[in-house]
């Protein structure tokens, strides 16, 4: 399955440099990048994950969770072990993590025509890039995309947003959709909690809109770490600040992985985040993780009519018409709603 890597460089001695995610890797001779699925072979980056798929199945789009791409439709999710980040709170820790897994390369062959063909026998609008980190399968996903687009499946990325301008320049024109997880707005929680930096993401979210992807961000909302109400207005503005439209999704924790010791995010602390966002000038703002509750529905920005009434991944109800608010006509931001 090993398949020569994309967007590297030869440096001194042998090693080389990853050029695919904002950790820019030097690897030397038989070592591996951060990922621990790309490593260097006799000088030659290779990808160990190219179609080699440790989860493959089909979701409802909210899922992911997309609101305002393909509302209502079914993606294709496929994901390859590896991750670019080491979360200490991470829910899919036992495929993203390969210490997790014995350090193996877990998975089955799954070629990207077989994908297609699975995504279009199951009646999915689009694959899902997900589960683990998309950009350590870049090669993959990329063989993926351009067949999506040439069979009309549109395709989306959901990530943590460590991209290079690189990737993004490289799999943009195949890409339509993408939902960035943005922590926290410290850079101090990303060292220590994620083993990153802040500022890669805060570019990627500003390059991804730039370059015409319908983005959408999450933040799962963690008590005592990043649900002040400083913290929370800080990443409603700077998402207001890109774009008044991008829908933000404010989650639920639960603990998981290393991070037990801290209880689940109370709901009236996510009810909080939510007016929070709205405050700012953000259009959408949901809750996630909390079937049931209200801030999962779609209101019109305008006259505050429920355009979308939502059950956990589930619309219930829709009042949309051309991609439009059928109470006052108010054009609805997304992709694919003229559909509705």
């Amino acid at each position: 399955m090993a398949k020569e890597a994309m967007l590297y460089e030869k440096a001194e001695s042998g090693a080389v440099r990853c050029n695919l995610c904002a950790h820019r890797c030097r690897i030397a001779p038989g070592a591996r990048g951060i990922c621990q699925v790309r490593e260097n072979q006799d000088g030659r980056l290779v990808s160990l994950v190219y179609e080699r798929a440790v989860a493959a199945s089909v979701d409802p789009i909210e899922k992911k969770p997309f609101f305002h791409f393909l509302p209502g439709t079914r993606a294709f999710s496929i994901a390859t072990v590896g991750c670019n980040f080491r979360c200490t709170f991470c829910q899919n820790y036992h495929i993203s993590h390969l210490e997790a897994c014995g350090g193996k390369i877990m998975g089955r062959p799954l070629p990207a025509t077989e994908v297609i063909r699975l995504a279009e026998a199951e009646g999915c609008a689009s694959i899902s890039y997900t589960y683990t980190e998309p950009t350590v399968f870049f090669e993959y996903a990329l063989s993926c995309a351009r067949l999506a687009a040439d069979r009309g499946i549109k395709n989306n990325f959901v990530t943590n947003g460590y991209m290079t301008e690189e990737a993004w320049r490289t799999i943009g024109p195949w890409l339509d959709a993408a939902n960035v997880d943005l922590k926290a707005m410290r850079d101090d929680f990303y060292r220590e909690y994620s083993g990153a930096r802040l500022g890669p993401v805060l570019d990627s979210i500003r390059l991804a809109k730039s370059l015409g992807i319908w983005i959408e961000v999450t933040t799962l909302v963690i008590p005592g770490l990043n649900d002040s109400d400083e913290e929370l207005r800080e990443i409603a503005e700077f998402l207001a600040g890109v774009g008044c439209e991008v829908p933000w999704h404010v989650s639920r924790f639960h603990p998981d992985h290393k991070m037990l010791q801290i209880p689940p995010t109370p709901t009236e602390t996510l009810r909080r985040a939510h007016k929070i966002g709205l405050d700012a000038g953000l259009r959408y703002v949901y809750i996630g993780n909390v079937p049931g509750e209200e801030g999962e529905s779609t209101l019109c920005p305008r006259c505050g009519n429920m355009v979308l009434s939502r059950v956990g991944y589930r619309m219930t109800a829709v009042d949309v018409r051309d991609a439009k608010c059928g109470r006052c006509g108010f054009a609805l931001d997304g992709v694919g709603l003229d559909a509705l």
